[in-house]
């Protein structure tokens, strides 16, 4: 992705990485401590190439976004800051890719955007009705800085235990350090109150009239497939579900090549790309 850049929304600085040209992809990242955008997406973004405009931001209190003055995160937050970058962007018609967290964030854009939001991807994805905390997700958002806490959430992410490499450790320890007072604010327990946050409602999810592709690992312990992609199903117009055998929570990392192909063919379905 090209170099970082910094735009103001609402008075505020929001923190993101921008490439390529052509239909705009806003993508954005899941909740974990240490989780930026860059980090999240900027593999996915390489392979994708330079043939769409991608717009991977920090959302408010990761990374280097703060949380506004006087604004606490939360769904709301995140919605309507994600919404006044792509306008500030000059960008009026888009399609959005979230993680987890940015799942939720990606359906409540796409509810609340039915003019600009294109198409949704929804991969690993919060904000089914009803789903409860995981054991999984509660230890993720308590996860404390430095390797210990880094290597017990990233084994948390992925099925195959091989990806958590000392590298990986480093690189989110950093992160994790780097982004500790601005997250810290985010996730204070009790956690249960976070999910329901980022719980939308079935009047919300109905009124996404966008096609959504819903991506999911069959062995997702932090948002496990029965308690919020199967629901989802109910509730969206135009929903199809792609699910991922040996697979935990983060697919574009454990199955990288497969989830880049299945990303291009639904964002792009007349072809050309």
């Amino acid at each position: 992705m090209s170099a970082p850049r910094t735009v103001t929304v609402d008075g505020s600085p929001v923190h993101l990485l921008e490439s390529g040209t052509g239909p705009a992809v806003l993508m954005l990242h899941g909740s974990g401590p240490g989780t930026t955008g860059s980090g999240a997406w900027a593999a996915t973004a390489r392979a994708l190439g330079t043939s769409w405009h991608l717009v991977a931001p920090d959302q408010a209190g990761f990374g280097r976004t703060p949380v506004p003055a006087g604004s606490r995160g939360g769904l709301g937050l995140w919605t309507e800051q994600a919404a006044g970058l792509m306008d500030a962007l000059g960008v009026e018609q888009y399609a959005v890719v979230g993680h987890s967290m940015g799942g939720a964030v990606a359906l409540a854009l796409a509810a609340a955007r039915p003019e600009q939001v294109t198409r949704v991807v929804a991969v690993s994805t919060m904000g089914a009705p009803g789903a409860p905390l995981s054991a999984d997700l509660d230890a993720i958002w308590a996860a404390p800085a430095g390797p210990l806490g880094a290597r017990d959430m990233l084994s948390r992410l992925v099925l195959d235990q091989a990806l958590v490499t000392d590298s990986a450790i480093a690189a989110r320890a950093a992160a994790m350090r780097a982004g500790a007072s601005a997250y810290a604010s985010l996730f204070p327990p009790p956690r249960a109150r976070w999910v329901a946050d980022l719980t939308l409602s079935a009047q919300r999810l109905a009124a996404v009239s966008a096609p959504v592709l819903l991506v999911h690992g069959a062995e997702d312990r932090v948002t496990p497939l029965a308690t919020t992609a199967q629901p989802l199903l109910e509730h969206l117009t135009d929903v199809r579900l792609h699910v991922f055998g040996r697979c935990g929570h983060v697919p574009a990392v454990e199955h990288p090549h497969e989830f880049r192909r299945l990303l291009s063919c639904f964002l792009n379905p007349g072809g050309g790309h």
